[in-house]
């Protein structure tokens, strides 16, 4: 890149950043990348779906390594979570959580069955 071009370079990136607006309205995101905050019903909901994602991998996590049924059942796990990953409404989630925790307990039995035989 030659000197002409270099102080071209410089002098349309220069333009381009006087050309900014100033105002913080017009210097807004744009729409497509704007998120929406999440309501306190819905940030609450989201906090128990991940307490208790949490909750199966600590559970999963005290099988023995070698054992290949702490693998199968994160994998179950996360394929159930994974299939309902698109649902928005709320009483479907809650109504999902409160069956995952249902499914959740009694794999936790099973676990520690499996801890016992196992120790």
């Amino acid at each position: 890149m030659g000197v002409r071009a270099t102080r071209e370079f410089h002098a349309s990136s220069l333009l381009r950043q006087l050309s900014r607006p100033f105002t913080t309205a017009q210097s807004a995101t744009p729409k497509a990348r704007q998120k929406r905050l999440p309501t306190l019903a819905q940030f609450l909901l989201r906090n128990r779906v991940i307490s208790l994602y949490r909750s199966i991998v600590r559970a999963t996590n005290q099988i023995p390594p070698s054992s290949s049924t702490r693998a199968e059942m994160k994998k179950f796990a996360r394929d159930g979570f994974e299939q309902h990953r698109e649902v928005t409404e709320e009483t479907k989630i809650r109504y999902l959580v409160s069956t995952g925790k249902t499914e959740f307990e009694k794999m936790e039995r099973y676990i520690l069955e499996q801890v016992a035989q196992d120790g």
